[in-house]
This record gives C-alpha cells, sequence and structure tokens, in this order.
C-alpha cells in the first residue's frame, strides 16, 4: 500500500469514543446515502458523526453541512490527480466507518487495509469480496486481525437478507447444496418484459433510458455483475470459489464486446434475432426466459434459462431478485428469497442499515 495512505494507523485495541463516518463515491448510490441520512437526522435517530466525503475528484469536510459538501464534490472539475483526493484527508481510526459508494476496482483493493486497522467498511462495491480470491480473504483475515466489521449486504440483492440467511445456515450447520438466483435486477426486468413481441434491443433502451442498467448495458448483459454477486454468495457459502471458475454466457456476441457504448446502443438490434428465437423456443415449451446464476457441487454458471412456470425462479416481476437456497434444511423446497434488488434507495438504505449495525448497536 502506498505510504500515503488515507486512514492513520491506530493502536490495536484503541476504539474512537464517537465513531465517525466517511464515504468515498458521490454518484446515484453515494447522493442517496447522503440524503438518508440527513432524513434520519431529522429524525433524531442516533448517528456517527459524517467527517467526510469524496469522489475521485475531490475530499470535502462536512463540518458545514453534509449537503453542501456532496453539492461541492459533485460539482468539481475532473483532474490528472496522482493521489486520489482522499488520499489526505483527515485520518479515520479504529472504530470509525467508511463507506464505500463507489465501482471502483483501486478503492476495493484498499479494503483489507482499512479493515486490518480496525476501521469498519460498510460497502456496495462487488470488487472487494466478488473479484479475486486472494482479496476475499485477505478480507477476512483483515476482519479478524483488525477486529473490525465488513458491512457487506448492499452488494447482492441490495440489502435483501440474502448474506445474513447463507450465513446463518453455515453457522447452524446446515450444508448448503446450491444456490441459485436472479441476481440481476435489470436482467430481471428485461425478462419480465420482453416476450418477444417488441424487438430486445427495444426493451434494453428503455430499461437504459430508465436508470435500470448501467450506462454501457454490456455490463449487465454481459453477466460479470451477475458473477461477482455470485461468487459473494458462493465465498459465504464457504465455496473457495475463483471467478474463472464460473462459466458465464454472455448476451454480448463477440463483435459489440469491444466497441464503444455509443456505438454498441446504436447496432443493439443484432441482438434481436437471436433472443426472438429463444423466446419463441421457450414459449413453446410452456417456460419462461430468465438470467441466472447457479452454484452447486457440478460447478458455477451464469447465462439465460428456459424455466418451467413452476421454478422458483420464474415468478417476481420488476427489478426482483429472486434467490433459490438448497441445503439439508431445505432440502424437498428450497428457501426462497425475493424482493427488489435494484435502485440507488434501497441500496443507500442497506448501506446505512450496516452503518447503524455497526456503530450505533
Amino acid at each position: 500500500m502506498s505510504s500515503a495512505a488515507p486512514l492513520a494507523s491506530a493502536r490495536r485495541g484503541h476504539v474512537a469514543r464517537t465513531p465517525r463516518l466517511a464515504l468515498l463515491g458521490t454518484g446515484t448510490v453515494g447522493s442517496a446515502f447522503v440524503a438518508r441520512y440527513e432524513s434520519l437526522q431529522q429524525r433524531q435517530l442516533r448517528l456517527p458523526r459524517f467527517e467526510w466525503l469524496a469522489n475521485s475528484r475531490l475530499a470535502c469536510d462536512c463540518g458545514p453541512g453534509v449537503l453542501a459538501a456532496l453539492q461541492q464534490a459533485r460539482l468539481a472539475p475532473r483532474s490528472e490527480q496522482v493521489l486520489q483526493p482522499w488520499a489526505e484527508t483527515p485520518a479515520l481510526h479504529a472504530g470509525d466507518v467508511l463507506v464505500d459508494a463507489t465501482a471502483s476496482d483501486a478503492v476495493a483493493g484498499w479494503h483489507a487495509e482499512w479493515l486490518a486497522r480496525g476501521v469498519h467498511v460498510v460497502t456496495a462495491n462487488k470488487l472487494g469480496q466478488g473479484a479475486q480470491l486472494e482479496r476475499a480473504q485477505a478480507i477476512q483475515q483483515a476482519r479478524h486481525e483488525g477486529e473490525a466489521q465488513y458491512g457487506d449486504s448492499a452488494t447482492v440483492g441490495a440489502g435483501l437478507p440474502l448474506l445474513s440467511s447463507v450465513r446463518a445456515l453455515v453457522a447452524g450447520g446446515d450444508r448448503i447444496h446450491a444456490i441459485e438466483g436472479v441476481l440481476s435486477g435489470s436482467l430481471a426486468w428485461l425478462f419480465h418484459h420482453f416476450d418477444g413481441q417488441r424487438g430486445f434491443s427495444e426493451w434494453v433502451r428503455e430499461a437504459a433510458q430508465a436508470g435500470y442498467t448501467e450506462p454501457d448495458p454490456r455490463i449487465d448483459l454481459s453477466g460479470e455483475d451477475v458473477r461477482r454477486k455470485l461468487l459473494i454468495l458462493a465465498r459465504a457459502a464457504g465455496l473457495s470459489l475463483r471467478a474463472e471458475q464460473v462459466d458465464v454466457a454472455s448476451l454480448v456476441p463477440p463483435e459489440l464486446a469491444n466497441i464503444d457504448g455509443e456505438s454498441f446502443l446504436a447496432r443493439a438490434s443484432e441482438l434481436d434475432q437471436l433472443l426472438a428465437q429463444r423466446s419463441v423456443q421457450a414459449r413453446e415449451a410452456g417456460r419462461v426466459l430468465r438470467f441466472v446464476g447457479r452454484v452447486d457441487a457440478h460447478g458455477a454458471t451464469v447465462g439465460l434459462r428456459e424455466l418451467p412456470a413452476a421454478h422458483p425462479l420464474a415468478g417476481g416481476g420488476g427489478t426482483d431478485n429472486r434467490v433459490a437456497i438448497h441445503s439439508d434444511r431445505y432440502d424437498e423446497q428450497p428457501l426462497l428469497i425475493q424482493g427488489p434488488g435494484a435502485g440507488a434507495q434501497v441500496t443507500a438504505a442497506a448501506l446505512l442499515d450496516d452503518v447503524l449495525r455497526i456503530a450505533v448497536a
């Protein structure tokens, strides 16, 4: 790690009397987090003090006000800084809480470092435990060494009780045989609406305009987001699964994978014929299309599947995530967890729930 670390080392066992809060990321989720924090503060809930917030352009002291700091950071011009702005912020100490509302691999690379110093990390960033196995293992080791907590409920299911349920089953001695789910809110929305009557690309554009997908929809359509979530769930279940062990069937053909985002949207109609064929095939068989991630004793897969109407993952609506957990306890019928799995508001609420659980409990 760089010597210009954003968090000063703290003596082991020393805990700040009043936990302080810092936020990395001022995009849609980070802004929603600040709005929710302000709303709860107006209701006079007990909250940790907001120390600073930062994005890739600027770090701002929240002393004059959190909303003012947020606006200042969001309006900051881009620059060619060598160091991240938060590298020179006031140090956080053991017992403080850092919230990662970014999707940055560089920020995720700091999670273990912060935890080892006793700083709690709360994150919606899936690149901590959903990327390299070594990084995920380092995070778990640092949690124990630094006696800090890692709040990750926002990384899968936007706060649905998915990770907590998996971990509770494992802690109780249950053996998990398989986890499968519709883990992408955007892909759930697409395949709940797509029936072959309109081109699939039309639904993709509509989902992008509604904010259900990433600005570049290929991030969703490639299955990479689902792979990361499946890795997080599998590792929570005790499986040392590597990213390359997950077989991902992307919906993006190779000829559209490496062009710029604007060109992709202009050529998205090239997806229509294949998806129309899949839709007809599924409908004639009395099935529905769902984009599913699954891990079991035979391996891990991500891709489009044709499911019987009675399948546990066939239901739901909108952007719902729907996850089935098969175990010794839930053998004949899986444990099914369903609810909104996308959106800045529910993700921000999950982040703040973890903050309150850690810093205020």
